[in-house]
């Protein structure tokens, strides 16, 4: 039987947002250049909730886009017919820009890895930065997030899942045992 704890509710969720938000904004020296992809599925909804929060402090609009990193894993060698493929969305380019990619949830540094693959055929960005809600450590590759919400040492056998209501808000962020 697995055992869930809440490790960030709807208030620590929204105050990691805006202290990463104004994290970014200290680094970048604002928002000039500045636009921000997230990760599907989850890092998309953390994406734009950073937008908005960049939009707030500022009063001016931060581009965001999505990417879809299936056909970059390394893991699917012989088995991507069988994976749904979502669509990656830059409605700019990445060319010069100060990219922020944005995800929930930092394991092994492969999504990161797949991401930064799939950014670069789109262009090449004077920088790239990565803002994650929660770290829970564990990497297989040399990946560091510039901007944490939340750093969780977890055990391997542990699983992070951050939960979005029906408006694609998250709500919470739950540690399974």
């Amino acid at each position: 039987m697995a055992e869930n704890t809440v490790i960030l509710d709807g208030t620590g969720v929204k105050r990691a947002l805006t202290r990463i938000a104004h994290e970014v904004l200290e680094k970048n020296k604002g928002v000039e250049g500045l636009v921000l992809v997230g990760i599907r599925t989850g890092g998309v909804h953390l994406a734009q909730e950073l937008g908005a929060r960049l939009s707030e402090i500022e009063g001016v609009d931060v581009p965001v886009g999505a990417v879809d990193i299936t056909m970059y894993r390394d893991d699917i060698k012989g088995h991507h017919e069988h994976l749904p493929v979502g669509k990656t969305e830059l409605p700019f380019s990445v060319e010069g820009k100060k990219v922020v990619l944005v995800d929930d949830v930092l394991f092994t540094g492969r999504t990161i890895r797949a991401a930064m693959d799939a950014i670069f055929d789109q262009g090449r960005p004077a920088c790239l930065q990565l803002a994650v809600l929660v770290d829970r450590g564990h990497r297989d590759l040399p990946i560091r997030a510039d901007f944490v919400g939340r750093n969780v040492p977890t055990s391997r056998s542990e699983n992070i899942m951050v939960a979005f209501d029906a408006d694609n808000k998250p709500t919470e962020v739950i540690l399974q045992k």
